[in-house]
């Protein structure tokens, strides 16, 4: 394993921590505390206080099956409020502002918090005929185009067994319930790097999102549309991928424009 050396700048307590938790955020799996002691060049009784400490406060837990360590809830909704105070810039609000003009539709950007998705932001074109993803609104992840791009990104078998441990509640009579028709439309998301959602959530509106990334090409949040189906389809809203595509590009080049400024 390639081993990460701490740097001048976090030698002490909270540096040893922090270093633990982006070293084990940077995994696809689940590591033993040898792993995290190798990779950081501590000592394994000091890895163990550090990483005890961390799961005490919910930032690290255990995995389900083993006594290998994960980023814990309350990182996980740290990290999303992190990233959903971040989208709310006047910058890029405009560009949701434009995406919502030209498509005509409420636009959103969605983050997923705890296994719900999480709208920090959104621009309404259009009364609502029913649906309504105002900033701090929470919805399930099985029924949702930004919460299928999310199961997409996570590894085969995180995803699995998240679905799996999921309850798929119906919430219409198009709401996928079946674990293993969800597995599959998820994997084909990932496929094609994009979700639609067919009045899964609410009877007579369809959805829609592509991802937004980081300048490390991790997911950041989604950023979609939700239309009904009175004035668009299930079938239209292909037509709208490219434009989401495009204010996604926008999106990603002002978070890596903004930090680079923050650098100067």
């Amino acid at each position: 394993m390639e081993r990460l050396m701490l740097t001048d700048s976090l030698e002490g307590p909270l540096g040893r921590a922090l270093a633990v938790i982006e070293f084990i955020a940077s995994r696809h799996r689940a590591v033993t505390i040898a792993e995290v002691a190798d990779a950081l060049d501590l000592p394994i009784a000091t890895t163990h206080r550090i990483t005890s400490n961390l799961e005490r406060q919910g930032l690290l837990q255990r995995s389900l099956t083993s006594k290998r360590l994960l980023i814990g809830n309350k990182m996980l909704l740290l990290g999303a409020s992190a990233v959903g105070a971040g989208l709310r810039t006047a910058t890029r609000h405009a560009i949701l502002q434009r995406v919502s003009e030209k498509i005509g539709e409420q636009c959103e950007i969605g983050v997923v918090r705890d296994n719900l998705v999480s709208y920090v932001d959104s621009v309404r074109k259009k009364p609502s005929t029913g649906l309504q993803f105002d900033p701090g609104a929470s919805v399930p992840i099985h029924c949702t185009s930004t919460g299928k791009i999310y199961l997409s990104q996570l590894a085969r078998r995180a995803r699995e067994t998240l679905i799996r441990s999921l309850t798929l509640h119906a919430y219409t009579e198009r709401t996928i319930t079946d674990p293993d028709d969800l597995l599959e439309i998820v994997e084909r998301t990932r496929e094609r790097g994009w979700a639609k959602s067919n009045e899964e959530f609410v009877k007579g509106v369809v959805g829609c999102a592509v991802p937004i990334f980081g300048p490390d090409q991790m997911l950041l949040a989604c950023v979609g549309i939700s239309a009904p189906v009175a004035r668009i389809t299930f079938e239209d809203l292909d037509d709208i991928i490219s434009i989401l595509k495009d204010a996604s590009s926008e999106l990603s080049a002002a978070i890596i424009d903004d930090e680079l400024s923050e650098d100067v």
